[in-house]
């Protein structure tokens, strides 16, 4: 599923969607392995997501008219490339800023006396 040597899979397991549509909102159409090799060098490897995990996400963001995908000839092989829909965007937008305000949420929690 990830391999996290820094988190355990219950934190990550929610957030897999909301980390791939982010993704391919800011950086427009991209291929599974790319996307896996992201999010490797912007968590400095502290999440790795393996492709168990990835495939199945993409497929169900797909089916949930959240991305596209479309497939080009490179060097010979196939490459599915994906890109976020307009109500991918949307659907970004709202689970960043929802789990933005999560870990504010539990920052507070966690550490009540920084709100005083």
């Amino acid at each position: 599923m990830y391999i996290c040597p820094m988190y355990s899979k219950e934190l990550l397991k929610g957030t897999l969607k909301t980390i791939v549509l982010k993704l391919l909102s800011a950086n427009g159409e991209m291929y599974g392995y790319e996307i896996t090799q992201k999010v490797k060098v912007l968590t400095n490897e502290k999440i790795q997501l393996t492709e168990g995990a990835l495939y199945p996400t993409l497929h169900k963001l797909e089916a949930d008219g959240l991305v596209t995908t479309q497939v080009e000839n490179i060097n010979g092989r196939k490459r599915k490339y994906y890109q976020v829909t307009a109500a991918g965007n949307t659907e970004a937008t709202e689970r960043s800023n929802e789990f933005t305000e999560f870990v504010q949420t539990m920052l507070i929690l966690l550490n009540p006396q920084l709100t005083k």
